[in-house]
This record gives structure tokens, C-alpha cells and sequence, in this order.
């Protein structure tokens, strides 16, 4: 006999996530009360995470089309055409509240899902990065979550084969109750082989594929777009839960299958599940979709029509099939040991119509479910403009040398070695330049040409000054980029902010986002894919503004990418681009002086392209032998980082023009630092001069020490030991 559903109350309404005049909404549209299956698509299809509702106003003012663009957001990831015939399809994705309840699964599952989102596509996965920030290292969670989130990032990347090269990870008690972690997956297809969501035929047949439904992960994504209140732990119920090895498979099956041309249209079942999955399917092609749910294969018994229908169980597909290829289709399925039913077919009633057991349980009007999705201009107010910070009225607490030893081994400029050596960042055999540089660097097939890939984003400026911080956090990806030699061609985001019903947050919100749109169109960067993630909050209070940029560039020859280590004694040390000695916001002011105070440093987009161009034709003409950009803890950092990587010491001086502190910690924009031979010193500054690119000598390498000239030699061993200990110490310390 079937199960009775309950009867939709006030209190079923609000439980779902819905406010008054969004239930109104819905009965409006429906001219009837809806059935409880019905809320529960309504309130899985309306919530922030799928529906963008509080956001997407605000997404279309964003720079994303370009000759090379190929497929810009709309779909399951972006894609880029890279040249030969081929494309790059890449994403980023959150899974941060999941993370916080149940680290080890909700970050194992933030990889599985932005893996699917790229080989949804038609892509063979061949990268993933993640972008990661976590509370203070005192608080007492913090120690939990940095071992769970990256032992799930490593079981779950390294069983499913993809190497990791690449990530970004901070602590910052703005975190404490509420962690970030962003998963980004890059693959890569024929540019003509492309596949897409929109279903098109009448009477296809609908087909379910990969791993079984249960009951894991239900409400996943409205609880993703809820804030974080003390009830944390009970929301452990809604975390999915990962298999890699059969996400293996599905990868395997899925791309054998889309070789025959039996697919017509291809959806992850993501956030909402096979809710989700249907109903843009359906949407984009105009059609209307019909599943019969007793067909659906599921791992628990007695599962409603609202379990299978919000059930975010992970590794499953949705497919549109040609029906003339069913039975083909049915045996790459049947041979890789994964299901395969036919749950739906293709209606021309533009009708969501779903049966269980003999009932109709819902019977909506498709397009609906996404178009007439609330859409808020939320009230928005600027954050205030703070003051510049001088160097010069800034007493230094220690002598430069005893500041950059201490910066060294601070959380965030430690060496996170402890963190990437658990991932696999070499299995395919194709990695170049692994994690602990500016950008990685991949080859694709057999070369020459690559990939750099990256991820970053600087919080306390965007907080400082959300529209300089949007614009830094892209102009410091492409700077990434740049400083191995490649050409930055795209972006995606994710987008993590607070409430954005708090004038404020929403003012963050879209400070960065000007910021970011400001910086893309004058760094010829459109963002092509992206995520966003609000009422990143607990208890009442947010996150810092955290827009995530994860950047992608070609190299046209992988030989030619730049290194950062210094790797031999004599080469000149050149410093390109403009130093005043930026202190406002910048790590030296927080860490050693123990303030958070002052604006954060300017970005002038014009000098930030001109200076990266000319070093990207310095690094391909072959011209230096080891690149850094500038940015985290200014030029001692930078300098006692490419020491570190190569065993090489470096004597440099400051100018006197420029406070010492300053000099060395500032953190202005747009500048790198460069080694080159002797012979070819004189040549680089004249073209820098011919270029109208700033550039000075300020030293050379060799010896075994790093020497800021009036202060004490340290040697580059004594840096490394106390930049490779913090982390590995802290994680200990918990044993």
C-alpha cells in the first residue's frame, strides 16, 4: 500500500527552506497546494545553491566570452579552445559546509562532484586543484578539519587516478565556524566532441546510470545554502558519501558510451540530485520530462518519491539516449559493472511529471522550476574606505632578518608540503611543475605544449576593500600564470561569502565582483565557469569575502616553463615592477607588527598586464633562469622561497629611497622578481626601459646564505627548517 505523505503545513514550509512569499510564490504559479514530493523539488530547485537567486543579477555583468571561449557558464563546467583540434573543460565547486560536519566525506565528495561536472562534458580529466582556508590553528576543531578535508582531497584524487598539482591554504579565526573548501577538476576534450545538457528529441528514453540511490546526502544543497548555527552536528545526515573507484568506472563508461553517438544529452546528478539533473535537461531543451521511479535503482528499501528525487548519492549520471542505440548503450554499462535503467522518457507537455507506485506525485511546469526561481536585488551597502598605512610611521618590532624567519614559519606562509605530499601529483606522468610553485604545469599528450593551472585569492584584501581585492585575486592568478611563461587564458570562481541578506555581506558581494569584472576584461581573462557559495556563517557572523579565482593558461612548449628556484651562483637578481613598500593588510603588519589595519595595496591593471607580458617573453626567449611573482610577505619572502627551492643563497640590497621594512615586506602589486645571467643582465633592463617596465637590479645569487644587506646573514638551511616545521609540527602536536 503506498505511504502517505504528510500534509504541507506553515512549519513543512519553512523546514524546507522557504519563506512566506516564496511558498506564495509557488502557489501562484501551481494555482494549488503542493504535494510534499512538489515542495521538496520546489525547495531543492529555489534554494540559493541551485538557483543563484540572491547572486545571479549581479553574475551577468561578468566579462565571459572570448574568441577561444568555446562554452562559458550554463553548463556543467567551461570550455576553452587550446588549439590542434583539442579544448580545456575545467570548474571549481564548493563542498564547505559539508566539510565542516563530516571533513573526510564532504571533501572526498567535493572532488568526486567537480570530477563529474568535467567529464560530463566529454573531457578525460588530467588535473585537480583546491583552493582551501581554515580557522585559527588554536581553535580546537581546526586540527580535525585540516586532517579529515585533506586525507578525503588525497583518498579521493589519488583511487580515482587524477594527479593534484596544485592549491592555496590559509587559517584565519574568521573561519573558525565556518571552512572553505573549494575543489577544481581540469580535463581535456576534442574542441568538435563536446557534450552538453540540453536534451532535444520527443519520446527518448531517460537513463540512470552509475551507483545505486540510497538516502545519503538528502537536502544537501539547502543545507548549503543555510547558515551554520550550533546544530552543526545534526547535520551529518545530509553529507554524501564517496566511492572513487566506482567514479572510476563511471568515467570509463560514460566516455566509451559518448564514442558510439548514442548520447544526446548528458547531466551530472549534482547538488538536488536527480531533481536537479531532469529538470535542466528538460528546461534547456524546451521539452517537458516524465520518470517512473519504480524503475530507479536504489541500495535501500522502501525510498519515497521525495527520497529518490532529492537523494544526493554520489557517482551517478542522467543521460538522454538515442533509442536506436539503447541496447549498445546497455552493454558499455552492463560491461563496466554499473546500472543502467531507463527511468523517463522525453515529453513535449514542458511538464516535471513524476510516478511512484502507481501515483502521480508531482506535476509541474518545467521551465518554471528554474525561471521562475525568485530573483533578489538584495539592499547592498560599500564597505568603508580605510586609510593608507606608511611605512614610515610603522616602528619595526625586529630587525628585517628576525621578521622574515618569523614570517616563514607563520600558518599561512609555511611550507604546505605536509598538505600536497599526500596527494598524487604525478600519476598520468604529465606533470611538469608540481605543487609548491606559482602555477603547476602540466603536458598534454606528448607535448611540447601544457597547461598552468592555478588557484588564489587574498581574503583580507577583499574584506579591506572588496572591489581592490576582486581585482587583486584575479590579477594575482594571471600573475601566476605568467610567472612559469604561460599565456592566461580563462577563469572560474567560487564565490564564498556570508548572509547576503545582510547589506553588508551583499555589498562584499558585489565590490568583489565589480573588482573581478574590472580585472578580466583588462587582463583578457574571462571567467568561463564558476560556483557560488553564500550564508557562509555561523552563529551570526560570516566569513572574510573569499572569490576564489582558479586560473588556466596555455604554454605553447612545457621545456620552456620557468622555475622558481634559484639554481645557480653569479645570475643577476632583477626586481620588476614599482615598490612605495605597501604595508596596509599586508602579512608583515598582521603577523609581525600584530595589527590588521589599512587599505590593501593598489592593483593598476594597465602596469599588471605590461609588467607580465614582458616577462613572459623574457621566460621564452630563455632569457632568465628562475621567475617568482611578488605577492604574500612582499620581496624577503619571495627571495627566501626561490632560495629554499634551489639550495642557491642571494646578498641584495635595498634602495634608500624606500623605508627597509617596506622594501622588504611591502606587498605592492605587479612585480616579480627575476634571475638572469650576467651576459645578459644589461640587454633585460634596456628592454624593460624600451618597455616602460620598471626593473632594477638589487643583487645576485650564490653562497649558502640569504643576505638583506645591513642585516645578519641567514643561512638558507636554517630558513628552510623553520619554513618546512611549522605545519607538520602543528599536526603532531594533536598525536
Amino acid at each position: 500500500m503506498p505511504r502517505q505523505d504528510p500534509p504541507v503545513t506553515p512549519e513543512l514550509v519553512a523546514s524546507h527552506g522557504l519563506k512566506p512569499d516564496e511558498y506564495q510564490r509557488i502557489l501562484d504559479l501551481i494555482g494549488r497546494v503542493p504535494s510534499f514530493t512538489e515542495l521538496g523539488i520546489f525547495s531543492a530547485m529555489w534554494n540559493e545553491h541551485c538557483s543563484y537567486k540572491s547572486s545571479r543579477l549581479h553574475l551577468r555583468a561578468l566579462p565571459t566570452k572570448a574568441p577561444w571561449v568555446i562554452q562559458g557558464p550554463g553548463e556543467n563546467a567551461g570550455v576553452i579552445d587550446i588549439g590542434d583540434g583539442e579544448a580545456c573543460v575545467f570548474k571549481m565547486e564548493s563542498h564547505n559546509h559539508p566539510s565542516y560536519i563530516e571533513p573526510f566525506q564532504g571533501a572526498a565528495t567535493g572532488v568526486g562532484g567537480i570530477l563529474r561536472d568535467v567529464f560530463t562534458m566529454g573531457a578525460r580529466p588530467v588535473a585537480c586543484l583546491n583552493l582551501l582556508r581554515f580557522g585559527a590553528p588554536e581553535h580546537p576543531k581546526t586540527r580535525h578539519l585540516v586532517s579529515g578535508v585533506v586525507a578525503g582531497i588525497g583518498s579521493y584524487g589519488n583511487s580515482f587516478g587524477v594527479p593534484t598539482v596544485g592549491g592555496a591554504t590559509a587559517f584565519h579565526t574568521g573561519y573558525d565556524g565556518n571552512i572553505l573548501v573549494n575543489a577544481m577538476a581540469v580535463g581535456i576534450a576534442r574542441a568538435d566532441e563536446i557534450f552538453y545538457a540540453k536534451a532535444t528529441g520527443i519520446g527518448n528514453p531517460i537513463v540512470y546510470l552509475g551507483s545505486k540511490t540510497g538516502r545519503d546526502g538528502i537536502h544537501g544543497a539547502t543545507m548549503a545554502s543555510a547558515s551554520f548555527e550550533e546544530d552543526a552536528e545534526a547535520k551529518r545526515p545530509t553529507v554524501q558519501v564517496g566511492d572513487p573507484f566506482t567514479e572510476k568506472l563511471l568515467l570509463e563508461a560514460c566516455l566509451e558510451l559518448m564514442r558510439t553517438g548514442a548520447v544526446i544529452a548528458i547531466q551530472d546528478m549534482g547538488a538536488a540530485g536527480l531533481t536537479s539533473s531532469a529538470v535542466e535537461m528538460g528546461a534547456k531543451g524546451d521539452l517537458g520530462i516524465e520518470l517512473d521511479l519504480d524503475a530507479v535503482p536504489c541500495r535501500e528499501t522502501g525510498m519515497s518519491a521525495y527520497e529518490m528525487l532529492l537523494s544526493e548519492s554520489q557517482e551517478r549520471m542522467l543521460m538522454v539516449l538515442d533509442p536506436q542505440k539503447e541496447i549498445e548503450a546497455k552493454a558499455v554499462f552492463v560491461k563496466w559493472g554499473l546500472d543502467f535503467a531507463v527511468i523517463g522518457k522525453t515529453t513535449d507537455t514542458l511538464r516535471f511529471v513524476i510516478k511512484h507506485e502507481g501515483e502521480v506525485k508531482a506535476d509541474l511546469p518545467i521551465k518554471q522550476l528554474g525561471d521562475a526561481a525568485p530573483l533578489y536585488d538584495r539592499p547592498h551597502v560599500a564597505s568603508p574606505a580605510l586609510e593608507k598605512v606608511e611605512a614610515a610611521a610603522i616602528e619595526p618590532p625586529l630587525s628585517n632578518a628576525e621578521a622574515l624567519k618569523l614570517l616563514l614559519a607563520t600558518p599561512d606562509l609555511c611550507s604546505k608540503r605536509w598538505i600536497y605530499e599526500q596527494y598524487d601529483h604525478l600519476i598520468l606522468g604529465n606533470s611538469v611543475e608540481t605543487p609548491g610553485g606559482d602555477a603547476a604545469v602540466i603536458r598534454l599528450g606528448d607535448g611540447p605544449k601544457g597547461l598552468a593551472l592555478t588557484t588564489d585569492v587574498t581574503p583580507r584584501y577583499c574584506e579591506a576593500d572588496p572591489v581592490a581585492g576582486g581585482r587583486q585575486a584575479v590579477a594575482e592568478a594571471w600573475r601566476n600564470l605568467t610567472a612559469v611563461g604561460a599565456l592566461p587564458r580563462a577563469v572560474t570562481d567560487n564565490l564564498n561569502f556570508g548572509n547576503p541578506e545582510k547589506p553588508e555581506i551583499m555589498g562584499q558581494f558585489v565590490g568583489c565582483l565589480t573588482g573581478i569584472g574590472q580585472a578580466c576584461r583588462a587582463l583578457d581573462f574571462p571567467i568561463v565557469s564558476g560556483n557560488v557559495s553564500l550564508y557562509n556563517e555561523s552563529s551570526g557572523k560570516g566569513i572574510p569575502p573569499t572569490p576564489s579565482i582558479g586560473g588556466v593558461g596555455v604554454i605553447a612548449d612545457v621545456s620552456l616553463a620557468a622555475k622558481l628556484a634559484f639554481r645557480r651562483a653569479g645570475d643577476a637578481i632583477l626586481l620588476i615592477g614599482d615598490t612605495e613598500g605597501w604595508l596596509g593588510q599586508s602579512l608583515y603588519l598582521r603577523d609581525v607588527c600584530g595589527r590588521e589595519a589599512g587599505a590593501p595595496p593598489p592593483v593598476d591593471l594597465a602596469a599588471e598586464k605590461r609588467n607580465g607580458d614582458f616577462v613572459r617573453e623574457l621566460i621564452l626567449a630563455g632569457l632568465v633562469s628562475a621567475v617568482h611573482d611578488i605577492s604574500d610577505g612582499g620581496l624577503a619572502v619571495a627571495l627566501a622561497e626561490m632560495a629554499m627551492a634551489g639550495g642557491v643563497g642571494a646578498s641584495v640590497e635595498a634602495p634608500a629611497n624606500v623605508p627597509a621594512h617596506g622594501f622588504w615586506f611591502g606587498e605592492d602589486q605587479s612585480r616579480y622578481i627575476v634571475a638572469t645571467s650576467p651576459e645578459h643582465a644589461l640587454g633585460v633592463l634596456a628592454a624593460a626601459q624600451r618597455a616602460g617596465v620598471p626593473c632594477r637590479r638589487i643583487g645576485e645569487t650564490g653562497g649558502a646564505a640569504l643576505t638583506l644587506k645591513g642585516e645578519a646573514a641567514i643561512l638558507v638551511g636554517d630558513l628552510s627548517a623553520r619554513f618546512e616545521g611549522w605545519l607538520p609540527d602543528y599536526i603532531a602536536a594533536a598525536l
